[in-house]
């Protein structure tokens, strides 16, 4: 049984190819693209146990790895219950067709790469998953990117969709997100290296995708949160003739890691995408759209989230007719939903036991998680 649940935890990370164009909403297509995805668990016979998982802004395919604590026999993904895919987003730079990827010249896209919104990133994960033959989802769930792409999953294949989670998103992303973004893009732009999106490889702008990336996390964390950590910051050397402080130390550090394993024309692509993000869109505006989505939504607020706040989620919830709305409590502000994943744990699991009650569907799932119980 240990074994089992060993190859059921392990992560496989699969590359998978759409030989068809994928229309764009900018226009444009794709003529080809790449998805990366991770699976865990087995597709049950009737193929009614999927769950999709939508990563945040900068993470991958491996939600094991950045979502740990919902992962776990009898807990909210349960890969001896449940099918459990994540794929990295379009866009994206960890696998999936991005600007680092060749166009059909053989180079790289760089700044020609189109620009795309959520519901290209939805359309292409569709694809996937009609390769993969899943044609019913128990239930999609994602934080910020990825709750907005949770959101746009059930408006457009809501055949498919039973349910959905939403967690520290929005229906439409609002000005003081506009602003954030729009800030880090002045930053990354004014890098020299930066070139106009045009650098090569061996000269990435590292300066200003770093700076970028350190103004983001202020947005994503709260002074609460940083007074906690640092508290009375003395500096890492001589108080006077020293200006360096440990919470710098911080922001150089994240600045760095960042710049390591993410890509500055790839970072630019996923948050204009998150700007352009509104559900109301041709759907005659938000009310009228949330309107129609008649799934099972978990809507979970972060109480301390500055980009996101609760009052938006609540709005959310009041929207859709079959929503319940939950506000997790974290100081931690936006990045809650990650540092705090154990408090949310409880709240999803607690979704998709009263889904179950409701649906036969869902029931069958619980009866298989039982057996598998009984068997360990």
């Amino acid at each position: 049984m240990k074994k089992l649940l060993n190859n059921l935890y392990r992560s496989n990370c699969t590359f998978w190819t759409s030989q068809t164009p994928l229309s764009l909403d900018c226009g444009t297509e794709l003529p080809t693209f790449t998805l990366a995805y991770s699976s865990w668990g087995e597709l049950s016979p009737c193929a009614d146990n999927v769950v999709l998982v939508c990563h945040g802004l900068t993470g991958t395919s491996n939600a094991i790895e950045w979502w740990a604590p919902l992962f776990g026999v009898g807990k909210a993904l349960d890969p001896t219950r449940d099918f459990i895919v994540c794929s990295n987003v379009l866009g994206g730079c960890a696998g999936s067709t991005g600007p680092t990827s060749n166009a059909s010249n053989g180079m790289p896209y760089g700044a020609a790469f189109p620009a795309l919104t959520i519901r290209d990133q939805v359309r292409a994960q569709m694809r996937l998953l009609d390769a993969l033959v899943i044609r019913s989802i128990s239930m999609v769930i994602g934080g910020s990117l990825g709750g907005m792409q949770a959101l746009e999953w059930a408006l457009i294949d809501p055949l498919r969709v039973e349910s959905i989670a939403v967690v520290a998103a929005s229906s439409r992303h609002s000005p003081w997100c506009l602003a954030w973004n729009e800030t880090q893009r002045m930053v990354l732009r004014s890098d020299p290296s930066f070139k106009e999106g045009c650098y090569t490889p061996d000269c990435q702008p590292s300066i200003g995708l770093g700076a970028a990336r350190a103004l983001a996390m202020l947005s994503y964390r709260t002074p609460q949160a940083l007074h906690q950590r640092f508290g009375v910051d003395c500096g890492t050397g001589d108080a006077v003739l020293d200006d360096r402080f440990s919470v710098h130390e911080w922001l150089h550090h994240h600045a760095a890691t960042f710049t390591d394993r993410f890509d500055a024309n790839s970072y630019l692509t996923l948050i204009s995408a998150m700007d352009k993000h509104d559900v109301g869109r041709d759907r005659g505006g938000i009310g009228a759209a949330l309107s129609q989505c008649k799934k099972p939504a978990l809507i979970v607020s972060i109480s301390s989230d500055l980009l996101y706040p609760p009052v938006e989620q609540r709005e959310m919830a009041a929207q859709l007719p079959g929503a319940e709305f939950a506000e997790m409590a974290s100081m931690h502000g936006h990045d809650g939903f990650l540092i705090d994943a154990a408090k949310l744990e409880p709240c999803v699991s607690r979704f998709r036991q009263r889904v179950s009650d409701l649906d036969p569907a869902y029931a069958r799932i619980a009866n298989r998680k039982e057996v598998s119980h009984a068997a360990s």
